[in-house]
Parts: C-alpha cells; sequence; structure tokens
C-alpha cells in the first residue's frame, strides 16, 4: 500500500532508539523519561475503587466534573489564578492535549516558534499537521532568553509560540519577567501561546515556578498543558490536560472526542484524588528528592571529565560530551552505553540542526539504588 505524504514527516525518536538499544544491552535507561518511582499509594487505591465501585465507562470527553474541577482548585492553591472547570481539557496525556489544541488553533503552513534545544514531540506534532517549526537558540549552561532573536525569526504566518516550562531537556525554569517580555511579544505580534507545564513541581534552589496563566498579557492567549505522568509518577496511564479560554475547549473537546473519546474513566479518579489529598509535603520532598539525585548524577559526569548544564527544573540533564570519542552526538551516546550500560539521548533530538553534536541528554528520575548504580558506572568513563 501506498503511504500518505504526511507519514514522511514522521520517524522514530531518538528517545525510543536509545531505549531499544539500552534494552539490547540490558543497561540503565536514562534516556526516556519514564519515571520509574513508587506511584502514590492514595493515587493507585482510588483508581482500584473506582474500578470495583464501576467506574469504568465512557466519561465526559472533556473528562469527568470531578477532575475537572479539582485541576481547577489545584491551579487556586498553587497559583493564586482563578479558572472554572469549562476551561479544563482532559485527554490522553498532555501530548493528546497539545494535539487536540493544534488542530483547534493551527493551520497548515502557519509557523510556531520553538526555543531550542526543544521537546521533540512538540516538533513532531507540528510538521505532522502541516504547521512549520522556527527555531530560537538557547545557548548553555543558563539557557538565557534573547529577544533579539526572538524578533528576527518572526514573520507575517507566525502564529504561535511554544514554551516548555520547566522546560524538557534543558531544566530551564522562565522567571516573571522573562515570561512578561514574551507575553509583551505575543500581544505585538498577536501570537497564541502553548505552555507545556508538565514539570511544574520540579524545582531546585528555591526557583518558583510561574504558570502562564498568571501573566496579565498571556492568560487569554495561553494554552497550559500539564498532566500527572510524572508528578505521580503514572505515565502509563496517559492522563494530561489543557487549561484554555472556554470557547477554546469546546473545539478541543470535539477533536479529543474524535481522537481519542475519553481518558480512562478510573484512572481519571485516581489522578482527582491524588491532587485532592496529597498535601503541600509531597510536593516539597518531590523536589528535595530530586534535587538530591540531580547534584548526585552532575558530581559524576564532572568526575567523568564531562561538562553538565546544571538544570533549574525537570528532571533531565544536558552534557557536553566533547571529551568522548565519536565523529557525532549518536556515536558519544553509543560509546557512554557501550562502555558502561547506561544510555543516554544524542543531542540531535533537541535541535534543527547540527548544534547538538557534542551534546546527550540524561533523565535522573530513577530509584535511589539505580541511580547509584549508574553514578558509580559513569564514573569509569
Amino acid at each position: 500500500m501506498k503511504l500518505s505524504d504526511r507519514s514522511t514527516t514522521i520517524a522514530q525518536s531518538e528517545i525510543r532508539s536509545m531505549t531499544r538499544a539500552c534494552n539490547a544491552l540490558n543497561g540503565i535507561n536514562m534516556a526516556q523519561g519514564v519515571c520509574d518511582l513508587e506511584v502514590p499509594s492514595v493515587v493507585i487505591d482510588a483508581a482500584k475503587r473506582a474500578m470495583d465501585s464501576g467506574v469504568n465507562i465512557y466519561t465526559p470527553t472533556e473528562g469527568l466534573p470531578v477532575l475537572r474541577q479539582a485541576i481547577a482548585s489545584k491551579m487556586k492553591r498553587f497559583y493564586d489564578v482563578d479558572i472554572s472547570s469549562d476551561q479544563v481539557l482532559v485527554s490522553d496525556g498532555a501530548t493528546g492535549a497539545f494535539y487536540t489544541a493544534c488542530l483547534s488553533l493551527l493551520n497548515p503552513l502557519d509557523e510556531v516558534i520553538l526555543f531550542e534545544p526543544y521537546y521533540g514531540y512538540h516538533r513532531s506534532t507540528l510538521t505532522s499537521l502541516g504547521a512549520v517549526p522556527t527555531f530560537v537558540r538557547l545557548e548553555s549552561p543558563h539557557w538565557e532568553l534573547d529577544m533579539k532573536a526572538l524578533e528576527a525569526v518572526v514573520t507575517p504566518k507566525t502564529r504561535a509560540m511554544v514554551i516548555c516550562n520547566p522546560a524538557n531537556p534543558s531544566g530551564k525554569v522562565y522567571t516573571r519577567d522573562e515570561l512578561e517580555q514574551i507575553g509583551v511579544f505575543a500581544q505585538k505580534h498577536d501570537l497564541i501561546i502553548f505552555a507545556d507545564e508538565m514539570y511544574e513541581h520540579f524545582l531546585y534552589d528555591g526557583v518558583k515556578h510561574i504558570t502562564a496563566l498568571s501573566v496579565e498579557s498571556l492568560r487569554d492567549r495561553c494554552v497550559v498543558l500539564s498532566g500527572f505522568s510524572k508528578v505521580f509518577s503514572i505515565t502509563g496511564w496517559r492522563l494530561g490536560y489543557a487549561i484554555a479560554p472556554a470557547k477554546v475547549i469546546e473545539i478541543m473537546a470535539q477533536f479529543n472526542d474524535l481522537i481519542y473519546v475519553c481518558a480512562a474513566a478510573p484512572l481519571q479518579m485516581g489522578a482527582t484524588e491524588g491532587l485532592e489529598k496529597l498535601g503541600d509535603e509531597y510536593y516539597r520532598e518531590l523536589s528535595r528528592v530530586h534535587q538530591m539525585k540531580r547534584d548526585l548524577f552532575c558530581d559524576a559526569l564532572r568526575d567523568a571529565g564531562l561538562n553538565p548544564s546544571v538544570p533549574s527544573g525537570a528532571y533531565y540533564v544536558m552534557t557536553d560530551v566533547s571529551s568522548i570519542m565519536g565523529n557525532d552526538d549518536f556515536e558519544k551516546a553509543m560509546r557512554i552505553l557501550e562502555q558502561t550500560g547506561v544510555a543516554s539521548v544524542p543531542g540531535r533530538a533537541f535541535y534543527h540542526d547540527n548544534a547538538g553534536a557534542n551534546m546527550v541528554r540524561f533523565c535522573y528520575s530513577k530509584p535511589l539504588e539505580v541511580l547509584e548504580d549508574a553514578v558509580q558506572r559513569i564514573r569509569r568513563l
């Protein structure tokens, strides 16, 4: 059968390629952000109770009302942002929410600005729909916002921008000043902002997360994306959400119904109870533990003669691997894997050109005993 023209816009991600290579060697997978930590018992127990009590049929495509309200309450609790539940759509992961948002708001050939290093799924989603990514480079180790570079890429076709905050893969956390500058820029050029805030609770060194919804110039022109995969360690549940103006959510819900129908009913109940019953200490401990793991792994990278860009948020570290033998990032990532059994992602996965030729990304959200094993292996490089 002849494949569609659209099929040429996608390829297997570097993350999955390295995961397969790691599995073949029975190594430690620090390539994929699987977050294989313990799931909070309150989340698991609530999902089980929901199954046992018959919450097993279709839900409204927008999500269960109780979960949509819990998400709205969460925005008030953490960020003092008032939204209504009809501004919330629950979907099959934040990737599903992003896909329905793009279908609702973008046309083919619309240009969308991505900050590099970018999250590969953002670019792949855009290209699969016929949108045109354009790129603004943020430079390590601090990944500072360059407004002149941002202005330089705008054309009459520019329709939107994606902000990943905290950023996968760089770990950058945008300041309020940076978001306000982006808000002025978005108003000037009448842009939509897709704000991926999946890692909002993974923050280090006292850094605070500023949601785009709390910035006045962004509030009515942004779609905030987040979910439960990382914060509750349930990546396989595929449960995420979007927050947007109600009229946008109405259209997104129609696409959500067409593609996914609805998110899994009992799992939505698990996430609801997690939001309602886990206290502030849970989230503080999440950051504390991951900061400890960040420091442990970054120290090992330095001991091995590598140069990590220490992240302020999320749980990935972009690392300069110039000292590793190899012609490019893929060869260097494979050499690290073959010598240590630790998998990383080649830098090319996060850039549109060869800027990542001497970089790889590691994910350090691993059980402590696994991470300590990886640390000892990396130190042998």
